[in-house]
């Protein structure tokens, strides 16, 4: 069976002398010295300021409009994971969705500016597949009305956009460490600033808002554990080799697929990407269901990411058109990418897909 990703783990005896030191310390949880040691490690890494490492990438997004103050209206894709717009509604703010760029899938800055009112706060974007939003022009439309940017980074570890890591664009961003991701934990993600006094801000917002007996702030539970720092610590030494891996199946994958009946999304000019996912968008969307199926049968095993169109979710009224994004979403689909692939399935996966997609009913 070949699924659409398989989470790298590291050699079990590097992970157990982790383990052998978590025993003998007991400090399970709470700010530990695994955690901290990660955190510095991530900071160095992604040469960023401040970052909180914390349980997950939904909970830093959270955090990230209670930290700036946002109640109001978000203007946001509807593109993306459902994460993303839950973290508005769960804050009690108002998702506004501008439609996405046909060629990047991420949000289209020239949409942004007609949905902004009296009570738009923010824009919270997400860097598709690990795909760079376009930075620059949004910032000078946050610039222009007084707004803050959230970067939704889930699958942005890694990238670098004109030489500086794509997780420290915006005045907060966020990274999911989901086991999925490029970069893992099992369970986990991070919030980063480059701002000191926003940065001591989302460490009391992560552990209930007090230090010991210093009570600061409102906060939540959004710490992380012990033995998912350790996990990271295993991982990060092998980012480097792993995307390289990732690069090497997306490679075959480019130079096997037949792209007369299919397409991909495009990334923006000087990025240096980590190759989270291989996305390809065919003709119609029972083309893709014929694509899927065909793959299925084979154990094989695709995924529909990103669907539904966000601004199409029922919970959501009233209705926001979107026509680029629900067209994209009806007919992309992510193919399996992980970074032991082997050629010979890459090979066959390729197969499938091109008899498929040229079958006409």
């Amino acid at each position: 069976m070949i699924n659409v990703t398989k989470s790298y783990l590291p050699d079990f005896n590097e992970y157990s002398r982790y383990l052998e030191g978590i025993w003998d310390r007991v400090h399970l949880t709470n700010d530990g010295p695994l955690v901290r040691e990660l955190e510095d490690r991530l900071k160095e890494y992604l040469g960023v300021k401040h970052l909180k490492f914390c349980s997950n990438g939904t909970v830093v997004l959270q955090m990230a409009l209670k930290a700036l103050q946002i109640t109001k209206e978000v203007i946001t894709t509807p593109f993306s994971y459902c994460a993303t717009t839950n973290a508005i509604l769960w804050e009690n703010c108002t998702p506004v969705f501008a439609d996405i760029h046909p060629e990047d899938f991420c949000i289209d800055p020239t949409k942004i500016e007609a949905l902004i009112t009296e009570n738009t706060q923010a824009i919270l974007a997400t860097h598709v597949y690990g795909n760079a939003c376009s930075v620059d022009e949004i910032q000078a439309i946050a610039d222009k009305y007084n707004l803050k940017v959230i970067y939704d980074g889930a699958h942005a570890f890694g990238v670098q956009h004109n030489n500086k890591a794509l997780l420290s664009y915006g005045d907060l961003s966020t990274c999911s460490f989901h086991a999925t991701k490029v970069f893992h934990t099992v369970e986990g993600g991070c919030i980063i600033t480059n701002d000191d006094e926003m940065a001591s801000k989302l460490h009391f917002y992560r552990s209930f808002g007090h230090r010991n007996d210093d009570y600061q702030s409102i906060g939540i539970n959004a710490k992380n554990s012990e033995f998912h720092a350790a996990m990271g610590l295993c991982n990060l030494p092998k980012i480097g080799e792993l995307i390289a891996a990732r690069q090497q199946v997306s490679a075959w994958y480019d130079n096997r697929l037949d792209f007369d009946r299919i397409s991909r999304p495009t990334r923006l000019p000087g990025l240096e990407y980590n190759y989270a996912y291989y996305p390809v968008v065919l003709e119609s969307e029972q083309k893709l269901f014929e694509v899927r199926d065909a793959l299925n049968k084979e154990a094989i095993f695709p995924r529909r990411y990103f669907y539904p169109s966000l601004n199409t979710l029922s919970f959501i009224q009233p209705y926001q058109p979107c026509p680029v994004s629900e067209d994209i979403a009806g007919r992309v689909l992510c193919l399996p990418l992980y970074p032991d692939l082997p050629e010979e399935d890459v090979d066959r996966i390729c197969s499938i897909v091109n008899e498929a997609a040229y079958i006409t009913a």
